[in-house]
C-alpha cells in the first residue's frame, strides 16, 4: 500500500474510497501474458498498484512491475490498453477496507530481468491466452475480460 492509501485509511478508516493505480501486461513473443498470485486473496492479477501523489501513471505501473516481479520495464515502452473504473472495479480487501478502482492499464511485451516473487506476490508466471487462470482477482475480471475479447478471441476467428 502507498503512503498516500495508508494517510487516506487513517482518515476515512475501512469506508469505501477512490483507489487510482496502474497496472501492466506484459506479453511473451509467444502470446503468453504475465500473471502473479497475490498473497492477500490467493487470486491471479496484472502487476499493479496505487499512485503516489505527483507520480505519473506510467511510473507506477513501472515501479509495481519491478516491485511485484522483479521484471524492468522501460515506460516509452508502454501502450495504453484501457482505462477500467465503476461498479465493476468495487473492491472489499480481505481486511475490511473498500475501494472503487480506476485502473490505468497498460501493456508490452519489452522487459528484462529475472522474474522473483515479493510480499504482495506467492507466484509469478507466463499464461497463454486460452489458459488463463480461473481465479482472477474481482477487480481484474474486466481486464481479462477485455484481453481476451481484444487479444485471444480475435486472433481465433
Amino acid at each position: 500500500m502507498t503512503e498516500y492509501m495508508k494517510e487516506m485509511r487513517r482518515l476515512v478508516g475501512k469506508r469505501p474510497i477512490f483507489q487510482c493505480g496502474a497496472s501492466l501486461i506484459i506479453f511473451k513473443s509467444n502470446n503468453q501474458v504475465l500473471m502473479m498470485r497475490r498473497t492477500d486473496n490467493n487470486c491471479w492479477c496484472f502487476p499493479g498498484g496505487s499512485l503516489e501523489l505527483g507520480e505519473k501513471a506510467e511510473e507506477t505501473a513501472v515501479r509495481e512491475a519491478k516491485e511485484e516481479t522483479g521484471l524492468y520495464i522501460d515506460a516509452k515502452d508502454l501502450k495504453l490498453f484501457n482505462v477500467f473504473s465503476g461498479k465493476d472495479l468495487y473492491y472489499k480487501y480481505p481486511n475490511g477496507d473498500e475501494v472503487y478502482n480506476i485502473d490505468i492499464v497498460y501493456i508490452t511485451d519489452r522487459f528484462y530481468g529475472n522474474m522473483e516473487t515479493s510480499d504482495e506476490s506467492r507466484e509469478i508466471r507466463f499464461f497463454d491466452m486460452d489458459k488463463l487462470p480461473l481465479e482472477i482477482s474481482p477487480p481484474v475480471v474486466p481486464v481479462v475480460n477485455m484481453l481476451k475479447e481484444r487479444f485471444y478471441n480475435s486472433s481465433n476467428e
